[in-house]
């Protein structure tokens, strides 16, 4: 139905999901909304939501940790129906980092934890991997940090790859293909592969202290599966120059 990093504004919503337009509007624009059996959430990241809150919403590696509206309590019927899913629901997510943006979709989302606070506090995780993160071999940094510093210029991160909003400052910095090899997933397979890229962290994640704060546009490269596979064959790992003298 959506594509995972593709912008959407709240028109182009309303057309793919046939919402009449009686019921457009109105919930649409108040950070989530049930339809169809299905929860759309749309969280600010960064910046002050629709009624002037700012919302505390980041990202935590993977996670996303997510406020509901102000004096929202866990009795609530939709707050319910977040946390308690019914069979077949799935739950929307979009985000965006700058006011009046359209909205980036980020995937489908469940509760990993909640915490009954007013607003209620919500972290989500992702139903399945919608970026093709490279995990084997590669030690993440367990000690949890603020990640998100209210500007788009840094991020303070644990996770350096998992991070969507890291890895897109990356990709729209380099473009979504392989910077070793120029492979192209969405050349190559069309709509099934747009989007889709590793993100490759340049200086190894053992090295750096526990605090780091992280410039995607100096630290991250996008490239390929393979390339990535082969740049971590060897300890220590091969730079981006010694990947490309060995292309054949």
């Amino acid at each position: 139905m959506f594509i995972v990093g593709q912008k959407y504004s709240k028109k182009e919503l309303y057309e793919i999901l046939r919402v009449p337009t009686i019921s457009r509007r109105g919930a649409w624009d108040t950070g989530y909304r049930e339809y169809d059996g299905n929860i759309f959430i749309f969280a600010n990241v960064g910046i002050p939501g629709r009624t002037g809150h700012d919302y505390n919403n980041y990202w935590d590696g993977d996670l996303f940790v997510w406020e509901a509206k102000t004096h929202t309590n866990l009795n609530q019927p939709s707050i319910q129906r977040m946390i308690r899913p019914s069979s077949g629901q799935k739950n929307f997510l979009f985000t965006r980092t700058h006011d009046k943006d359209p909205f980036t979709y980020e995937g489908t989302v469940n509760v990993q934890k909640y915490f009954n606070l007013s607003p209620v506090k919500i972290i989500w995780q992702f139903d399945e991997n919608p970026y093709g993160y490279f995990d084997e071999g590669q030690p993440i940094l367990q000690d949890r940090e603020n990640i998100y510093e209210g500007a788009v210029k840094s991020i303070k991160v644990n996770k350096y790859e998992r991070n969507p909003l890291a890895r897109r400052i990356c990709i729209d910095h380099f473009g979504c293909y392989c910077n070793v090899c120029s492979f192209d997933f969405y050349k190559k397979y069309g709509d099934i592969g747009k989007n889709y890229i590793h993100v490759h962290h340049i200086v190894p994640i053992s090295t750096i202290r526990k605090q780091y704060v992280i410039f995607p546009e100096r630290d991250l490269i996008p490239i390929c599966p393979n390339c990535h596979s082969i740049i971590h064959k060897q300890i220590p790992m091969l730079s981006l120059d010694e990947l490309r003298s060995r292309l054949i």
